[in-house]
């Protein structure tokens, strides 16, 4: 199997009648999911979406796919197919908009819906296309047909892109329930349909390869809220997706059933619902849902809470409720589910929430005490059947971490694959399709692109690491005046320092220190106003690491008068 490398050089130019596949996102995280095929030195782009940030990146918003790669060719891309309206899909689409506004969206009804109502908050109007399953367009050198696949949302579609150096089958993010709540099941006749025509790359969704036999069927859960419904005497808060129409839709059953009434709490939720029911997708029993205003007009025994937050968002509706910091509150006797599997990093949050709420007296129903929940993506039996039924020349595993991919990959090979067919690569690597074979040519830059309120793309790793010192190890800042004659310290030392358990008064023992040092710098060479700082920087560092165990950013000011 070919792995990317550190030392892969950049990749030479595209080889006439070669098909050039390079993931920008997506491979070795989940998230921020983004592929550009290239062929005739024309791109066609397989979504964009964010990734998440985790604790070690604190206050940032979101993370962006590097578009660098393409950032000098944005006239030469000829669309963006988005596969499915998740996030980590479709979120980054206004950042590339904003780039070259006319880039074609092409996608599902229900997809581009999503992406519409996003784009409006960035005052895009966007082009689109809506497509269907079956349906075949031809765009520029890239002829796409679009395949119905079953996920955690409606209308997600599969996409195979044929060009004249062979057909690449990308799966978007999918599963193979025989009993979805739509009746919309994965299209194997039409995977075997393409395996018999000839698939030259399968890009295969591999967020549950290390998961065994297969994924839980959706109906599964309505039974589950049904009994959980039925034993609660109090108000019930379900936590979910704020894109899982299909959870929304059993919450909304359940409540009917129950007689209780249904309010959506928090503005993505309300958005997208309310675009899914417009659109057909979400049934909505008449009389069943109230606005979030009226909540308190409602007896406790007959209400449901629709919200957003079962990932631990700390903005999201779910964590607020559980620090109090929110309109609505719960209690004892109150029911909380968590109506979504954990997403890997997110562990922490998520138990975060659920200590709060368990706290405030409420009982909590997650996926670790109950079936609440079904992924949205294929498990390992799946995935062996679609190997087999599709017989790809070439295995690309997609959409998961290290160890999701590397068990994808071993997954193809159990299906006959030869491991040499089969190509391993994280985010920039370069594979080109050729006469039938893949391998890795080389990689592109392909860093984290960070979305930090305003700002996109300026905030660096090093002041990242700033940010994680400042909150874990503590600020100090010293003032001093210096003659810049004969060095002598003329004021100061002043030392003020945040995020100590310490009084300041502890750093009274370092003062002199700091003062014999500034006056002997200048016999050492050190005497301008930089230098004179390092001197300062070195000595309190030192102190502070040895009698306090701590490694705080150290802000020198020193004056010369």
């Amino acid at each position: 199997m070919s792995q990317p490398a550190p030392e892969l050089a950049p990749p030479p130019p595209l080889a006439d009648g070669t098909l050039r596949v390079v993931a920008l996102g997506g491979l070795g995280e989940i998230g921020r999911n983004m592929a550009v095929l290239e062929y005739g030195g024309r791109l066609l782009v397989i979504d964009c979406g964010v990734l998440f940030p985790e604790d070690h990146q604190p206050g940032v918003d979101l993370i962006l796919p590097d578009f660098g790669h393409i950032a000098d060719r944005l006239d030469d891309i000829e669309a963006i197919v988005l596969t499915h309206g998740h996030e980590d899909h479709i979120g980054a689409v206004p950042y590339l908009l904003r780039m070259r506004r006319d880039i074609p969206l092409v996608g599902s009804q229900l997809t581009l819906a999503f992406v519409e109502a996003k784009l409006r908050e960035h005052r895009i109007a966007p082009l689109t296309l809506a497509v269907r399953e079956g349906q075949t367009e031809q765009l520029g050198a890239f002829g796409c047909e679009f395949v119905a696949v079953n996920h955690s949302i409606p209308d997600a579609l599969a996409v195979a892109v044929h060009t004249p150096a062979g057909t690449v089958l990308h799966t978007g993010d999918f599963k193979m329930d025989q009993l979805p709540l739509d009746g919309r099941i994965t299209d194997l006749r039409a995977f075997a349909r393409l395996g018999e025509a000839g698939v030259d790359l399968f890009m295969v969704d591999s967020t549950n390869a290390e998961v065994p036999g297969f994924t839980t069927h959706e109906r599964e859960i309505g039974p589950v809220l049904d009994s959980v419904f039925a034993a609660a005497d109090r108000r019930i808060v379900v936590a979910s997706f704020a894109s899982h129409v299909h959870r929304v839709q059993q919450v909304l059953d359940a409540a009917v059933a129950h007689g209780r009434r249904v309010a959506l709490v928090g503005r993505s939720m309300v958005r997208n619902m309310t675009i899914a029911a417009d659109l057909g997708y979400l049934s909505v029993p008449d009389g069943v849902l109230v606005d979030a205003k009226a909540i308190d007009t409602l007896p406790d025994d007959e209400l449901v809470l629709m919200c957003t937050g079962s990932q631990g968002e700390p903005m999201a509706a779910l964590s607020r409720i559980a620090g109090g910091d929110h309109k609505v509150a719960v209690g004892p006797g109150d029911t909380v589910v968590l109506a979504s599997s954990l997403i890997p990093g997110n562990e922490n949050a998520v138990y975060r929430v659920i200590n709060g709420l368990t706290r405030l007296g409420a009982r909590v129903v997650h996926g670790g005490n109950a079936k609440v929940h079904v992924s949205g993506h294929a498990s390992a039996g799946e995935l062996l059947y679609c190997y087999n039924i599709v017989r790809p020349r070439n295995v690309m595993p997609v959409h998961g971490e290290v160890r999701h991919l590397v068990a994808n990959a071993a997954l193809a090979v159990q299906t006959g694959v030869p491991a040499e067919n089969v190509v391993l690569a994280e985010d920039g690597v370069v594979i080109d399709l050729v006469e039938g074979r893949a391998t890795v040519v080389g990689a592109v830059p392909c860093g984290l692109v960070y979305v930090d309120g305003a700002s996109v793309g300026e905030l660096t790793d090093a002041e990242l690491k700033d940010r994680r010192i400042l909150g874990e190890e503590g600020f100090i800042s010293i003032f001093v005046v210096v003659d810049s004659t004969s060095g002598k310290v003329l004021a100061g030392p002043h030392i003020q320092a945040r995020g100590f358990a310490e009084d300041d008064a502890v750093f009274g023992d370092i003062l002199p220190e700091i003062t014999r040092a500034l006056e002997e710098a200048p016999h050492a060479g050190g005497v301008d106003t930089h230098g004179l700082q390092q001197v300062v920087r070195r000595v309190v560092g030192r102190w502070v690491s040895g009698r306090l165990r701590r490694r705080p950013m150290i802000m020198p000011v020193v004056v010369e008068a």
